[in-house]
């Protein structure tokens, strides 16, 4: 059986000392040999930004995509090898930004794929500008008097999308993201993961510190109901979204795969691609 060091690779990454992406990695890797994955069961797909890297600092199979566009790239992993397991990752700008509409059609469609948010409220790799999840106020090079705009609620958005998993962590509680994660995986469906990963650089303001004043865990809540939607919502929206952990989980819709009509339980990857000379001429009659 696989182990965590089994996902590790000779890559080091180039990430900034102390920055959150280091242990959203590990937790990745930890929940990976938690689950009893080996290297070559996993796929990992990012988009760019400094989040992205991390498809290339993981021992599995992987992916290095373009802005905003790991989540179709993964979907189709899943769809052509449905034994995968695939989990998709990029930063709030990657996919709240340029990938949102990706974001939102892969939550309502709820393929079985993760999909893991490093939430830093702000663009790191291009040294510091407003993301969708800066707040008002938020003052960078782009804003300079501040940001006017609203903050965007990712958590209220997966909801209202339809969502079947949603979940936020922060990097700094390795426990419980690398459970989260081990939770969306054994999700059949769609899983989202929003984590709070501060970027130590070009971030001053929402930093370890600030998280851990701010932050309501719901473990608080002994009470909470992780399968009612309207309680989520409330629990949302009442902390402003700064709470960590399961949020809503649905069971029983089931994943767009399962709702495929004869979609195979064979992977894709695996079937023959021969087509006899009778089937290939009925196709091409229908084109005459």
């Amino acid at each position: 059986m696989a182990t965590f060091k089994d996902f590790r690779n000779n890559v080091k990454p180039n990430w900034c000392p102390g920055c959150g992406d280091f242990s959203i990695q590990a937790a990745i890797q930890r929940a990976a040999a938690s689950v009893g994955l080996e290297p070559e069961n996993l796929a990992v797909i990012s988009g760019i930004g400094c989040s992205g890297r991390i498809s290339g600092y993981i021992n599995a199979y992987g992916l290095h995509g373009i802005h905003g566009r790991a989540l179709p790239i993964a979907q189709g992993v899943k769809l052509a090898n449905r034994e995968l397991t695939v989990i998709a990752s990029g930063g709030d700008g990657d996919g709240f930004a340029i990938g949102m509409g990706h974001t939102v059609h892969a939550i309502r469609r709820n393929l079985d794929i993760t999909y893991i948010v490093m939430d830093n409220q702000i663009y790191g790799l291009t040294k510091g500008q407003t993301s969708p999840r800066s707040a008002e106020g938020f003052k960078t090079k782009s804003t300079p008097e501040g940001s006017i705009e609203t903050t965007l609620s990712p958590l209220e958005i997966a909801l209202s999308a339809g969502a079947t998993f949603v979940a936020q962590s922060f990097s700094s509680d390795l426990k419980q993201l690398t459970s989260l994660i081990e939770q969306a995986m054994a999700h059949k469906g769609f899983s989202l993961i929003n984590v709070f990963s501060p970027c130590v650089t070009f971030n001053k303001v929402n930093t370890y510190d600030w998280f851990k004043e701010n932050i309501v865990n719901l473990n608080e809540f002994p009470d909470y109901d992780p399968s009612n939607r309207i309680a989520a919502m409330t629990k949302i929206m009442e902390t402003g979204g700064m709470l960590t952990g399961l949020i809503y989980q649905n069971k029983e819709r089931k994943s767009y795969e399962d709702m495929i009509v004869g979609f195979k339980e064979e992977a894709l990857a695996h079937q023959s691609l021969d087509i006899s000379r009778e089937s290939f001429d009925k196709l091409v009659a229908e084109f005459k």
